[in-house]
């Protein structure tokens, strides 16, 4: 009796990596006896998360091509020889039944000589507009599972609308927690960081001290830790500060009003969960995609949007208090965040995957 054997390319930041999980997850649980492994970078969230995900994670030398620098892009394409010379060396050790692009360079050059080499694909296209990646992909695969009802064009027939999968524990019900008379913030940018916010905050903290009204917890990146904690202490601020929070379900599900970027993992999670945010699109993302999946929420009256041109501390401060002083208002728009998630996302592209392998590897 055989079983599924399949192979999810890319990871590098969390918001490509964490659907991935979430995927890897649902097919074990329909088909315990498949063998689902993961190819990524040393340098990626993936070297981290995947082994204690309990999945094999194989490692190809792989950098980006698009919004770095001269110097960088031409290590990237110095590195593209090596990259498909290590996914052949993948793809020939695992014998995949198929191969799931989530995104990331790193999934590039897997996706594209599994597709060359006759094995099913599938692309998981988290954004609002897809990355250089998913578009150069985007004819040479079997199928591609897109979040937006707008970002299908980009696929043509093989494109179908399933959301962005997200863990099952951002939907699983938590019992009431005490609340203090303080309102909880949650300050994230993402699996990195975000300096942009991270300043901001510095800047914020006397105000938000002086104002006494909200608890901070803030995932800073490895960069910027000390110098957060350092302002928090200062200014008198009640602040936790980590530079990596690992159960991101449970801090969401305490917070009562979240800061974030606007990709789209971290949309996809504040949906579940259901929180008031204040989303600070990266104006530098590849197509300005943040500010697009931002817009989605706004238009659905799910979040608010502060552009990081406008972001100085005494406005991000009145911003956040603002929503700490409102109960309505986050109540409001948690209930529309609520609206928009996608708690079968995961299913709905499993069913997909389980479709597109052959009949022989799925006894």
């Amino acid at each position: 009796m055989t079983q599924p054997r399949v192979v999810i390319a890319g990871g590098g930041t969390g918001g490509h990596l964490f659907p991935g999980v979430a995927i890897a997850r649902e097919l074990r649980a329909r088909r315990p006896g498949a063998t689902i492994s993961f190819a990524g970078t040393a340098r990626g969230i993936e070297a981290r998360v995947i082994p204690r995900e309990g999945f094999p994670l194989d490692l190809l030398r792989s950098a980006g091509l698009k919004g770095h620098s001269l110097a960088a892009r031409a290590r990237g394409l110095a590195l593209l020889p090596l990259s498909f010379a290590d996914a052949w060396g993948i793809i020939s050790r695992r014998t995949p039944d198929l191969v799931i692009g989530v995104g990331g360079y790193s999934s590039g050059p897997v996706v594209m000589l599994a597709a060359l080499r006759g094995i099913p694909t599938l692309l998981a296209e988290q954004n609002a507009v897809p990355g250089l990646t998913n578009r150069i992909l985007s004819r040479v695969v079997s199928a591609a599972a897109v979040t937006f009802d707008s970002t299908v064009s980009f696929f043509g027939r093989r494109g179908f609308v399933a959301g962005n999968p997200v863990r099952p524990e951002f939907f699983a019900a938590e019992p009431p927690s005490e609340r203090g008379p303080r309102a909880r913030v949650l300050i994230f940018g993402g699996s990195q960081g975000a300096h942009a916010i991270n300043v901001a905050m510095v800047a914020a903290a006397p105000r938000l001290a002086a104002d006494g009204g909200v608890d901070i917890t803030h995932q800073t990146g490895e960069r910027d830790v000390e110098l957060v904690r350092a302002a928090y202490r200062d200014a008198g601020l009640a602040a936790r500060v980590e530079p990596f929070l690992v159960a991101m379900d449970r801090e969401m599900k305490e917070a009562d009003v979240i800061v974030s970027r606007a990709g789209s993992t971290s949309i996809a999670e504040l949906t579940a969960v259901g929180r008031a945010a204040i989303l600070v699109p990266l104006p530098t993302a590849t197509d300005d995609h943040q500010t697009k999946n931002a817009e989605v929420l706004v238009r659905a009256g799910a979040a608010e949007v502060l552009p990081q041109k406008e972001m100085t501390g005494p406005v991000l401060a009145e911003r956040l208090l603002a929503l700490a002083r409102d109960p309505g208002r986050r109540a409001a728009l948690a209930a529309a965040a609520r609206r928009l998630a996608k708690p079968d996302a995961a299913k709905l592209i499993v069913d997909r995957v389980l479709e597109l392998i052959p009949a022989g590897a799925q006894c």
